[in-house]
Order: structure tokens, then sequence, then C-alpha cells
């Protein structure tokens, strides 16, 4: 049996290629149990840093094996 967990990853870039972060501003949050749950966090971030060109952020999954599956 597999179980999925979702994570809001990101921060703010070093330029708008989108190819580093910037030392000291990445995030990680979660693990959430479900998307919505995941997406409002997302929202919440991505309304935060609107006036930021730079900063970006993504919903990430994880599918997990359960123990005797």
């Amino acid at each position: 049996m597999t179980k999925e967990r979702f994570w809001v990853v990101g921060g703010e870039y070093a330029s708008l290629s989108f190819e580093a972060l910037k030392d000291g501003t990445g995030q990680m949050l979660g693990p959430f149990a479900d998307r919505e749950a995941a997406r409002d966090v997302w929202r919440r971030l991505s309304r935060e840093h609107s006036a930021r060109a730079t900063a970006r952020f993504s919903i990430a999954s994880e599918q997990i094996v359960l123990p005797g599956s």
C-alpha cells in the first residue's frame, strides 16, 4: 500500500532564471496529508511574496510505500 504526502517548497531565487535560491531563503513546509492543505499554504506564501518577482513556491508530492504492502 502507498500513501501520498505533500510539501510546499521554494523561496527567493538569485535571478529570474530560477536556477539557484538565495542563501537563507529556502523554505520547505510539510508534510501535508492532502493536496488541499498544501495548496492553502502555497497560496498564502505566494500572496506574501507576490511583490518579489524572483520568489517562487511549488507543491511537491511524495509517494511512501507503507510496511507490509
